[in-house]
């Protein structure tokens, strides 16, 4: 028998022969591996693993540091063990719950601080609500540095799912014990850092000396792990970002914090905060009383946002932004239908019919056509057309453009727009919120509406989803739906998307008069039976295979529920098909 395997690394482009049950570690130190920081773990034929895996056939291999996005992903969730850690080490009447993203990191809550003897009002922040008291996160910061100095190892193994179940409710994790019990698999993977047990569905790094970068501070009743790439900046700033604090306080908040927290207490509304009570919910209940309120409760926001649009008497032009698959369209056709029902008229406009025409379009880093940038939108001409129309007292009737995407121009003839003094304009398009493109008209005819996939349910008290992943299998459907794509397609253009949105999209987000949260809680549970074998059909031999791995990964927590109860008019119809609206 054949003792030895061939591996290539990608990093050196190096094949060489080592001996069967090699780990990814000591292949590393044989290749002397250089990175521009730790390596924190490597591909196998295209699939995240960490360090101590272990090699018994033939692979391709390439390892990864912080700046890969992976790698990158392996750091914060090994951060988050640290710092439960230290909860469970300094305050074992206490509670860590990993809450959601922000711009600068992780926002977190400690649950039981009532409970704590000596808790105080902060000084600082007297007459807001209550926050951690400075002493505990300073506490919990030292014993965090405490634990990265000893260098402990993560600690990975399998274990049968209801031993998991055991070991998990004797730890008062009870988010986790029953997402292994809902899950029902043979197996489950626990981590253990010194002795304390916690799961995470994705890799950690090797030891807790890697997590040489990190901060905490306070933000409203919790706190934030602050992004690696962030440090430097609120080193640098640290009283600036203080004092934004104490601001955001007393507004508060930003006005996407306050969307998170507003479906925070949808959570509660429905009692399924984490994917094991959702599970347990559909398998006991079935899932109608879910998606019913679900879909009461998104109906009744964007009521809510007809509302305050109609207490602006001058009103005349809603401006509609968010980033890819977050449901602007539905949206767009409901809020039109909540408007109808206070008494407007309505009229929709597409941004993407005031593209420049074709040659004067900008190109990217690459060559290739921009579309994603606010110079591929014909700023002059389109505030011109918007301000004839909200010219009311004329009630003129104003010839649209229709911009023809084959020949790269713009076709007349097609579409018209009779303004009157009940009509409401309503534009959708990703540059809506720049400033640059409302610069021409009168502010007081504005409303500005961000939308966007804010997914609110988490795995457990410390795996929160990301919402790209939410817009992702949300894309992935749709295109394979309308558009003919596969996975592979979808995937591949993904990185360029989210670039746009960080570049075009994100930095004007606080711009809104209003954000609209499009995430619906059940369903990814709807998605997964389309998304799957779309998934699953992406080749092993491809870099995207990774990012599919992870998502069937991330999919197979969640239960499955058929689309039939879904309405016609749910914003999730965009995705699957079968929507009343004409798109």
């Amino acid at each position: 028998m054949n003792t030895k395997i061939r591996i290539r690394c990608e990093n050196t482009n190096i094949s060489k022969e080592y001996p069967r049950g090699i780990t990814l570690k000591e292949i590393a130190e044989d290749q002397q591996i250089k990175l521009q920081d730790d390596i924190l773990g490597a591909t196998v034929n295209n699939r995240i693993r960490e360090l101590d895996y272990e090699l018994y056939n033939p692979k391709s291999i390439r390892f990864i540091d912080i700046h890969d996005a992976d790698g990158y992903r392996m750091y914060m969730r090994s951060l988050i063990f640290v710092l439960g850690k230290a909860v469970r080490d300094c305050y074992p009447q206490l509670a860590l719950r990993v809450e959601h993203s922000l711009p600068i990191g992780y926002y977190c809550e400690l649950d039981g601080l009532e409970h704590l003897a000596g808790g105080s009002q902060d000084e600082s922040a007297a007459n807001l609500e209550r926050t951690i008291p400075l002493s505990i996160v300073t506490t919990l910061k030292q014993r965090m540095q405490e634990i990265v100095r000893a260098d402990l190892p993560f600690e990975h193994q399998e274990i049968p799912s209801q031993e998991a179940v055991t070991l998990f409710r004797e730890r008062n994790y009870p988010a986790k014990a029953m997402l292994f019990e809902t899950r029902q698999q043979a197996y489950s993977s626990v981590y253990y850092l010194d002795g304390e047990p916690n799961y995470f569905y994705g890799g950690l790094v090797p030891s807790t000396g890697y997590l040489k970068t990190f901060d905490i501070d306070r933000y409203f009743q919790g706190l934030i792990i602050v992004w690696p790439d962030h440090i430097e900046e609120l080193t640098k700033n640290r009283q600036l970002v203080l004092k934004n604090y104490i601001r955001e306080r007393s507004e508060g908040g930003t006005k996407l914090f306050r969307i998170f927290q507003e479906h925070k207490d949808w959570l509660e509304i429905m009692g399924v905060p984490y994917v094991g009570y959702l599970n347990k919910e559909v398998q006991e209940q079935g899932p109608g009383r879910l998606i019913k309120i679900s879909e009461a409760l998104q109906e009744k926001k964007i009521a809510h946002i007809a509302d305050e649009i109609a207490k602006r008497p001058d009103c005349r032009l809603i401006l509609i932004s968010g980033p890819s698959s977050s449901g602007k369209t539905t949206f767009s056709k409901r809020l039109s239908i909540q408007l109808q029902v206070l008494g407007y008229k309505t009229a929709e406009i597409s941004m993407d019919d005031y593209f420049v025409d074709r040659d004067h379009t900008p190109r990217d880093e690459n060559g290739d056509y921009d579309f994603e940038s606010i110079g591929a939108v014909d700023i002059p001409f389109f505030t011109q057309q918007l301000n004839e129309l909200l010219d009311v007292e004329t009630e003129q009737t104003v010839e649209m453009p229709v911009f023809d995407f084959i020949s790269g121009s713009r076709k007349w003839g097609l579409k018209q727009i009779r303004m009157t003094p009940q009509t409401v304009l309503i534009v959708e398009g990703i540059h809506g919120l720049n400033p640059q493109l409302s610069a021409g008209i009168d502010p007081k005819y504005i409303f500005k509406i961000f939308v966007s996939a804010l997914t609110h349910i988490a795995i457990d008290t410390q795996n929160p989803i990301r919402s790209t992943d939410n817009r992702l299998i949300r894309r992935i459907v749709r295109d394979n739906n309308f558009r003919g794509n596969s996975a592979l397609d979808t995937l591949r253009r993904w990185e360029s998307v989210r670039r746009g949105e960080n570049k075009n999209i994100f930095p004007y987000q606080e711009n809104a008069d209003i954000m609209f949260n499009s995430a619906l809680l059940f369903e990814l549970c709807v998605l997964k039976s389309y998304a799957e074998p779309l998934l699953r059909d992406v080749p092993e031999a491809c870099p995207e295979y990774a990012a599919a791995t992870s998502l069937l990964k991330f999919l197979s927590f969640f239960c499955h529920i058929s689309e039939k109860e879904i309405p016609p008019t749910s914003i999730l119809r965009e995705f699957l098909g079968g929507s009343s609206f004409i798109y």
